[in-house]
């Protein structure tokens, strides 16, 4: 097999692990949220547990994320035009926004907790 295609089927199984990283966390998310739910508890507990819930969530997303940008990097290696790297550079600033933003909300919910 050639190395380039090694690289493109890398690229698939890391989008697809990213994939099941973040649908993993949402699914581990409704579970706790749907206990949290059925068996009821004092305000300050379900408010708690919802900012436990929240920041489980937010860490898997973040994950989710870095595996995406790192099969975004491996793509634009393979593929260097103009193009791919402006969008490249678009998705990473994007996502790393995106994955600033998480991190402060998980720090003050933690801080709050």
């Amino acid at each position: 097999m050639e190395f380039k295609a090694l690289l493109e089927m890398l690229i698939l199984v890391l989008n697809t692990l990213s994939i099941l990283v973040i649908v993993w966390g949402v699914l581990l998310a409704m579970i706790d949220f749907t206990k949290t739910i059925i068996f009821p508890y004092s305000r300050n507990d379900t408010v708690y547990r919802n900012n436990v819930i929240k920041n489980q969530l937010g860490s898997y997303i973040l994950f989710g994320l870095e595996i995406l940008i790192a099969a975004d990097i491996i793509e634009s290696i393979l593929n260097p035009t103009l193009d791919d790297m402006i969008m490249l550079a678009s998705i990473v600033v994007i996502r790393t926004v995106i994955s600033y933003f998480l991190t402060k909300e998980i720090e003050s919910n933690e801080k709050n907790a």
